[in-house]
């Protein structure tokens, strides 16, 4: 096993990772490209970390792209190359007992039980990470991330390469390391001799210990199944993308924190951009008369044209969001960011529903300072739910369209977010034409891809007839239609 790839494989290499960022949308041109070329020239390959600093230098714009950069750097510059040598004949003489390096497996080639049979291999792998783990070893713990792999991750017969490859979920579910949490706490506990009070910690800082190492797991099960397949295809589909392309309906906890915490750096970012349109926009058209009048001065040619400036008012904005379960992390983070911008309009209004429709403006403002907790408080504070909790879009535009359509004026622009999916009730298309009728324009933002409109129980066809619906799946799209919806 080599520690570093070939010099003359490393410009194939260096393209491969830069063609890859690419693909997951980071922005890198080419004097970023030989920027990096640079950076390898001057560091060399000795040091890898040194090597990976430097070409997250040389390759980023912000810390949000580190993650994704780190994964794929590893498969493109992996700490080594095929399986280890010292894996082939371990120490303790367990892999070396069978011939192909690993243990026996059930007839119908799934993983065996846990904890069932004694399995001397497994236990001592695991005496040997808790070791590690206590003692915070970042060495041991790459070697045994690689053992564990090697000895519980190979899936397939080997007779179909398309079909073998390496799972570190199946090692890690063999391995079962979150289970040591009490046996390294104990050893961590009689090496400082410290109190009782002081278990909480541990057992934080532990569990840090544990996820570093899974996350080593994941990392080496990639690097062999990169191997197998081609960088370039795990790296598009293995490596998880950055905050901002991240599904809204696919999006975990943790992603959905994440998003969070993307909410002011994006609403930054729109209000400098939206205040440059509305400067644009101040402008107005080219006055002709007083243009060449100016250009007198200059012999005839106009080198200062004229404008016939307009004042433009600054718009109102009225939201109506589903905060159901399903779309509820897309309409959290579009309120979010919305209230962020608070100051680009003049008037801004918040409406959530399930299948009853109620003002949530103020709620979203004294409540901006636990934004995980956005949607739970709505459901919870808010009239938005009758006798049942399933959506009915044509019963909560109805009520809108009753009691709260004073919001809505020529300066009004209304965005509605949400899967249209209406449980094959009424969509009730008259109370949205007597909204759109009313307002300046009406924006429908769809977290669902345009193939699944037309399925199961969503009304999205029938409301595009009446109103422009966007398909908005993750944040950096709907960065880019809210910066090109709304007016200035």
């Amino acid at each position: 096993m080599t520690t570093a790839p070939p010099p003359a494989d490393t410009a194939t290499r260096l393209t491969g990772l830069v063609r890859a960022l690419r693909g997951h949308g980071l922005r890198i041109g080419p004097a970023e490209t030989v920027d990096a070329a640079a950076v390898l020239d001057v560091l060399g390959l000795a040091d890898r970390e040194q090597m990976r600093a430097g070409l997250a230098a040389a390759l980023l714009r912000s810390d949000g792209q580190r993650a994704v950069f780190d994964a794929t750097f590893d498969l493109f510059f992996p700490l080594g190359v095929g399986t280890p040598e010292a894996l082939r004949t371990h120490p303790a003489g367990h892999l070396a007992e069978h011939p192909d390096g690993n243990p026996p497996r059930n007839p119908d080639d799934s993983p065996p039980p846990r904890f069932g049979r004694p399995d001397p291999l497994r236990d001592d792998l695991r005496e040997r990470l808790a070791a590690a783990l206590a003692a915070d070893d970042r060495t041991a713990q790459s070697r045994l991330a690689r053992e564990v792999v090697e000895a519980f991750g190979r899936y397939g017969t080997g007779n179909t390469p398309t079909s073998d490859g390496w799972s570190a979920h199946q090692a890690l579910g063999r391995l079962a390391p979150e289970t040591l949490l009490a046996r390294i706490l104990a050893a961590l506990r009689e090496q400082a001799g410290a109190p009782d009070l002081s278990d909480r910690v541990l057992a934080d800082e532990i569990r840090r210990r544990i996820q570093d190492f899974r996350a080593l797991v994941t990392t080496e099960a990639r690097r062999r199944v990169a191997e197998l397949r081609g960088a370039e295809r795990i790296a598009e589909r293995a490596v998880a993308p950055t905050a901002d392309r991240i599904d809204f309906l696919a999006a975990g906890r943790d992603q959905l924190a994440e998003l969070r915490r993307t909410v002011h750096p994006l609403a930054r970012k729109l209000a400098t951009r939206l205040a440059a349109r509305r400067r644009r926009a101040a402008r107005g058209q080219i006055d002709l008369r007083r243009t060449l009048r100016r250009s007198l001065s200059t012999g005839g040619v106009p080198l200062r044209p004229a404008y016939r400036l307009r004042r433009p008012a600054r718009p109102e904005l009225v939201l109506l969001c589903d905060v159901s379960g399903s779309v509820a992390g897309f309409a959290d983070f579009t309120m979010l960011l919305v209230q962020a911008m608070n100051e680009q309009f003049s008037k801004v209004r918040v409406f959530a529903f399930v299948n009853r429709t109620a003002e949530v403006t103020a709620l979203l403002s004294r409540g901006g300072a636990d934004p995980a907790r956005l949607a739970a408080r709505i459901l919870a504070e808010a009239k938005v739910m009758g006798h049942h909790g399933n959506s009915d879009y044509g019963s909560a535009l109805g009520e809108f369209a009753e009691r709260h359509l004073d919001a809505v004026g020529p300066r009004t622009s209304v965005l509605i977010l949400g899967d249209a999916r209406n449980n094959h009730r009424d969509p009730n298309l008259d109370a949205l034409r007597r909204i759109a009728g009313r307002a300046r324009r009406v924006y429908w933002l769809n977290p669902e891809q345009p193939a699944l409109w037309p399925t199961g129980d969503s009304a999205a066809l029938a409301y595009t007839d009446v109103v422009e619906m966007h398909s908005c799946r993750n944040a950096r799209r709907l960065t880019e239609l809210i910066a090109r919806l709304l007016p200035v």
